[in-house]
């Protein structure tokens, strides 16, 4: 049973969310500016989505290896998340560095990929630490002010190659990175830093007992009880994926030539390797590897956790969708843009910096408004109203002609955008044994993943043979996705806003 936690103030809530500012900076500029940057290097846009699975796939392997390694970490001075916080930031921001100054596409990818595995490592350990540290009736709370500060850092850092286009040049020699959005990144390194570094060193850890503290030095030794009956549901799960993996593997090979689609078989293989493999280990008597209790309590998800993963994964279908094409949709569709290195097309990608400050700036404000509609509802119902409203603005691309008008549907999506960052995390860490917070948090980040590699896989393809090369068809179906998330959302069991109703306390502040 978790032990009960005392309430926090406002302030001490501010302080333990307050670098989720600098992490947002980081994710907003690679989200509004890495298309861009990698047409500027010469990427064509059917091949974005290729280039793009960089992202989700580190955070796909780097998020529950650190929940996991978080949740077995305790030190007397720096406890147990925010050494992952100081890592991680050190390293994004060095990357966020080097991103806009990448010579060529290839380097710009493996940026990507150590930028965003470096977010990573320090944005993992954020959400469970509202877990660690909030009572049940104060998470909404805690997870809205992550919302807020992430809706605020995204509002600056995307306005940031907006505003220095005053300052410094707008537009470059082909294949050079324009200044203004170099010096947005060397300003958002910074802000990452030193907002990563006032959490750490402004708020404290709950020490583990006596009993917890004996089970960390002791966790080497630490082996499964009912191994035969892991060993078997490891064993049938990995050879279910292998069978899976192989014949996805065949139907792409036989109605496609687009080279990310195998990304998905290979995916699906590596997944049952690793389940093949805790098998073995455990049938050696070795259950007490990190790899062996990671495989077990994937299969072992709470119920709650698995209904959630259904509207994780239409909800970042449908985001991921939208940050690869807005700025070939915006550019295209209305500056009508050709040339990457032109005025019209920087202009447009400037406007997309806009539009995804408007959106982050809604999201900053709606953060405040999703636990007092949740109070008068159910977290269950104000998930579905803001994602309907963020449906209906992916949806609003094809229908609209004049670029202003997009802050209306940018509105519907700021809405939408607050309430994803929100509202699933604080139904699902009521259903989470403390123990397991930083895990269980890491592999909730698969069904964030696991839909953006899909998008990955597919949306280059839907682009070519199914859209004829019209790209606003992806946001459309973006659209229908975010809403089918919402329909998803009145599923989930949602056990700790029942606690919460049954205690009677029902603010937070």
């Amino acid at each position: 049973m978790e032990t009960a936690k005392p309430r926090l103030s406002f302030w001490q809530i501010w302080n333990m969310s307050f670098g989720f500012l600098g992490i947002q900076f980081g994710f907003a500029l690679q989200n509004a500016n890495t298309s861009r940057i990698f047409q500027t290097l010469g990427a064509q846009a059917d091949d974005l989505a290729a280039y793009w699975l960089a992202a989700p796939i580190t955070g796909l392997i780097v998020q529950p290896i650190v929940g996991f390694y978080s949740d077995r970490t305790w030190h007397p001075a720096w406890g147990r998340r925010r050494p992952y916080f100081t890592v991680g930031a050190i390293l994004a921001s060095l990357s966020l560095c080097l991103m806009p100054n990448s010579p060529a596409l290839w380097i710009a990818v493996g940026t990507l990929w150590i930028m965003d595995a470096s977010i990573n490592i320090s944005m993992e350990p954020f959400r469970a630490f509202v877990g660690d540290m909030l009572p049940p009736a104060q998470r909404t709370t805690g997870f809205a002010m992550q919302s807020f500060f992430i809706g605020t850092g995204a509002v600056v850092a995307s306005l940031l190659p907006y505003v220095f286009s005053n300052w410094f040049a707008n537009t470059a020699p082909e294949g050079v990175v324009p200044e203004s959005v170099r010096y947005a990144f060397y300003v958002g390194a910074f802000a990452l830093f030193v907002t990563v570094m006032w959490t750490v060193f402004s708020s404290k850890e709950y020490p583990p007992t006596a009993e917890q503290l004996e089970k960390l030095r002791n966790r080497e030794k630490r082996k499964l009880e009912k191994e035969d009956h892991h060993q078997k549901r490891l064993m049938r799960t990995g050879i279910g994926l292998v069978a899976a993996a192989l014949l996805a593997g065949l139907f792409v090979l036989e109605v496609s030539v687009e080279r990310e689609m195998y990304v998905l078989p290979g995916g699906l293989l590596i997944f049952g390797l690793v389940f093949l493999l805790a098998a073995l280990y455990i049938r050696q008597r070795r259950s007490y590897l990190g790899i062996v209790h990671m495989a077990v309590d994937f299969l072992d998800m709470p119920r709650t956790m698995v209904q959630l993963a259904v509207v994780q994964f239409f909800s970042w279908f449908a985001l991921f969708s939208m940050w690869i094409y807005t700025t070939p949709v915006v550019t295209r569709y209305f500056y009508h843009a050709t040339d990457t290195a032109g005025k019209a097309y920087n202009d447009g990608a400037d406007w997309v910096n806009f539009l995804f400050a408007v959106y982050n700036g809604v999201a900053a404000l709606a953060a405040f408004a999703l636990p007092v509609i949740a109070r008068y509802s159910s977290r269950r119902v104000a998930h579905l109203i803001s994602l309907i409203l963020g449906g209906a603005g992916l949806a609003s691309f094809y229908f609209l002609q004049d670029p202003n008008w997009l802050v209306l549907s940018m509105i519907g999506i700021g809405i939408a955008w607050a309430s994803i960052l929100a509202i699933p995390y604080a139904m699902l860490s009521g259903s989470l044994p403390p123990e397991k917070m930083g895990y269980y948090m890491g592999v909730f980040n698969f069904f964030i993943v696991i839909p953006q590699i899909v998008a990955g896989t597919l949306l280059g393809f839907l682009v070519n043979q199914i859209f004829n090369g019209e790209t606003v068809f992806v946001l459309v179906t973006g659209g229908i996705s975010m809403i089918i998330a919402g329909l998803m959302s009145l599923r989930v069991d949602d056990r700790d806003e029942v606690t919460v109703r049954r205690t009677g306390n029902h603010h937070a502040h």
